[in-house]
C-alpha cells in the first residue's frame, strides 16, 4: 500500500487489509450531540460524490460513524482515532473537535477529486483500511492575517477559514486595524469605519523607507466587516474547529482611529489614514477619554468574539510624542512611572486588568515586555525568539512567532521572479526546519510555549490571490511542524506528500507558489 498523501501527517497509521466504499446507501450515523459535525461531512462528502449520505442514529452494513468516547481522554482536546474496514469507517474521540479534525483525515484519504463542488463522472470513493491515532502537539496552530494594510473580503476570509480547518489549523488571528484602515465596525463609535476604513492612496513597491522615493497606486482603498459578517465568520470558523482571535492595535499603530476622533491622539490636530507603510509617532494619548474610548470598543468586541485571548498589538509605539504632552508626563508623575516604556506598560497593563475582570486574557507582541509585563499577559514573540524565552522563564504563556521563518510576507527565495514583498526570505525549507520550542528552555519552561502560527502581513498583497500565493504551501508545511510529533518529520516525505497535496489546492483554486504565475 502506497501511504495516504496526508497533510499534516498523523502521529502513527497502521494500513490494513482492504478498503471502505461510499456507496449511495452509505449512511453517516452521530447521534444528536453531533449533529452541526454530521451536516458538515455530509456537505463536505456529498458534491463531488453525488450521494445523498442520510444522517442516521444507528445503521448496520456499511456505515461512516461519528462518535465521543469518554474513554480516549489521553488524546485530549483535538485528538481522534480513524479506523476503517470494509463495512464501516468511524470517527471516535474525546471532544467534538476530534471529529472534526478526523473528519479532515477522511477527506485527504479520498481521492483529490473529493474537493469539487459538483459530482464527478464514474468517480469511484474508496477509502483504504487503515488505522490512525492522531492528536496535535500543540494547542496554538494558528494563522495571521491582516486586512489593515490591504482590506480582504468576506468570501477569502470565508474560504482562508476553510483552508487552516482542512490543514488541522485552529487559530484565525484577524489582524483587524492599523495606521492604514480601520475594518471592524463598532456601533458607538461609527467614525471608525466611516473615516477610518477609508484612505486616498496605497503605497506599492519597492519598498522604501525614504518618502522621496514613495511609490503610490493613485486610487483610494476602502473596506470593513459589519458587526454581523464578523459574527458569521466567528460562527463558520467555530463550525470548523477554528478560533478567531481579533486584534485592535494599541497603543501604537493606531492612527486610523487618530483620524476618526483625533481627540484620541497627543496633540488634538486633525491627521489623515496613512497611505504609507511603516511607523509612524502618532500614538494614542494616555488620558481617561482614551481608556473610555478603548474599553467601549472592546465592549462591543468581546460580544462579538468568544475567543479566551484578546491581542491589543503594543508593538512599535514611537514615544516621541508621549515625550513632548504634558498629560502624557503628568501620567507618569502621577503613576510614578520612570520612562515612556513603563508608561506604555502601564497602558497595556491597564487593559490587561480590564480584560481579566471580562473573563479574557490579554496577548500582544513582544514590545509589551518593555517597561515591565502585565501579570496575566501572554506574549507573541515576533522580533526572533528572544522575547518569547524570557517570557517564559517569567512564567507567562508564549506563542512563537519569529520574522525568520513564520512571516509568510518574507519572500520564498532569493531568485528575482518572486514577487514584490518584505525584504529577506523564508523558504518552504526554512518553514518545514522551525522548531517552536527553544532549546534554552527547561522542560517545565517549555510548557509555557503554547504553539506558533503564519504571519501574513498585507503591506505588498494588495488582493487575496497574492496572500494565497505568499501563504501557500509555506503555512501546510507549517500546520505539519505544529500538528506532527517531532519524530514523524521528514522533509522529503512532506514534499512527496505535497504533489498530491497540491492538486487537492488547486481544485480548491488556491493560488499556491508553483501554481500560476507569480504576482505582480
Amino acid at each position: 500500500m502506497v501511504p495516504p498523501a496526508l497533510v499534516p501527517v498523523p502521529a502513527t497509521l497502521t494500513p490494513r487489509a482492504g478498503q471502505f466504499l461510499l456507496g449511495a446507501a452509505t449512511p453517516i450515523v452521530a447521534g444528536g450531540d453531533l449533529g452541526r459535525q454530521a451536516d458538515l461531512l455530509r456537505d463536505q462528502l456529498g458534491p463531488a460524490t453525488g450521494l445523498a449520505l442520510p444522517l442516521a442514529s444507528s445503521a448496520t452494513g456499511s456505515r461512516i460513524t461519528l462518535a465521543l468516547e469518554p474513554s480516549l481522554a489521553s488524546l485530549g482536546e483535538e485528538g481522534y482515532r480513524l479506523t476503517v474496514s470494509g463495512d464501516e469507517l468511524a470517527i471516535r474521540a474525546p471532544k467534538a473537535a476530534g471529529i472534526l479534525h478526523g473528519s479532515q483525515t477522511l477527506r485527504q484519504l479520498l481521492p483529490p477529486d473529493i474537493f469539487r463542488r459538483a459530482a464527478v463522472a464514474g468517480g469511484t470513493w474508496a477509502i483504504p483500511a487503515v488505522e490512525i491515532e492522531d492528536r496535535p502537539r500543540f494547542g496554538w496552530r494558528g494563522s495571521h492575517l491582516d486586512v489593515g494594510r490591504h482590506f480582504m473580503p468576506k468570501e477569502f476570509v470565508l474560504k482562508h477559514i476553510d483552508l487552516l480547518a482542512l490543514h488541522k489549523l485552529n487559530v484565525f488571528h484577524w489582524h483587524l486595524t492599523d495606521d492604514q484602515g480601520w475594518r471592524i465596525e463598532i456601533k458607538r463609535y461609527p467614525n471608525l469605519t466611516g473615516v477610518g476604513a477609508f484612505r486616498s492612496d496605497s503605497m506599492i513597491a519597492p519598498r522604501t523607507a525614504d518618502p522621496a522615493k514613495r511609490k503610490f497606486a493613485g486610487r483610494p482603498h476602502a473596506g470593513f466587516y459589519t458587526q454581523d459578517d464578523v459574527r458569521e465568520v466567528v460562527r463558520y470558523a467555530a463550525d470548523r474547529g477554528v478560533t478567531v482571535l481579533p486584534e485592535i492595535e494599541m497603543p501604537g499603530h493606531a492612527l486610523a482611529a487618530i483620524a476618526a476622533y483625533p481627540e484620541l491622539g497627543n496633540t488634538g490636530k486633525p491627521v489623515q489614514v496613512s497611505t504609507h507603510w511603516g511607523i509612524t509617532e502618532h500614538v494614542l494619548g494616555v488620558t481617561e477619554n482614551v481608556l473610555r474610548f478603548f474599553e467601549g470598543v472592546l465592549e462591543e468586541v468581546l460580544e462579538l468574539f468568544p475567543s479566551k485571548f484578546i491581542h491589543v498589538g503594543g508593538d512599535e509605539c514611537p514615544k516621541t510624542e508621549w515625550r513632548k504632552t504634558p498629560s502624557a508626563q503628568e501620567r507618569m508623575k502621577k503613576e510614578g512611572l520612570r520612562n515612556e516604556d513603563e508608561l506604555q506598560s502601564w497602558f497595556i497593563r491597564h487593559f490587561d486588568t480590564w480584560l481579566a475582570e471580562h473573563g479574557r486574557r490579554l496577548i500582544g507582541w513582544d514590545e509589551i515586555l518593555e517597561g515591565g509585563l502585565a501579570p496575566g499577559a501572554t506574549v507573541m514573540s515576533w522580533r526572533g525568539e528572544k522575547g518569547g524565552i524570557a517570557a517564559a522563564k517569567a512564567g507567562h504563556d508564549v506563542v512563537m512567532a519569529p520574522e525568520k521563518p513564520t512571516y509568510f510576507d518574507h519572500l520564498q527565495s532569493d531568485l528575482p521572479t518572486e514577487p514584490p514583498g518584505h525584504g529577506g526570505h523564508n523558504s518552504l525549507e526554512d518553514v518545514y526546519g522551525y522548531e517552536p520550542v527553544p532549546t534554552e528552555l527547561t522542560a517545565d519552561e517549555a510548557k509555557h510555549v503554547l504553539g506558533s502560527q503564519g504571519q501574513l502581513w498585507t503591506e505588498y498583497m494588495p488582493d487575496h490571490k497574492h496572500v494565497e500565493y505568499m501563504a501557500w504551501p509555506r503555512l501546510a508545511a507549517l500546520a505539519e511542524v505544529l500538528w506532527s510529533p517531532p519524530g514523524t518529520r521528514d522533509l522529503a516525505s512532506f514534499k512527496s506528500r505535497l504533489e498530491t497535496h497540491l492538486r487537492r489546492l488547486a481544485i480548491l483554486d488556491v493560488n499556491y507558489r508553483g501554481r500560476l504565475t507569480p504576482p505582480d
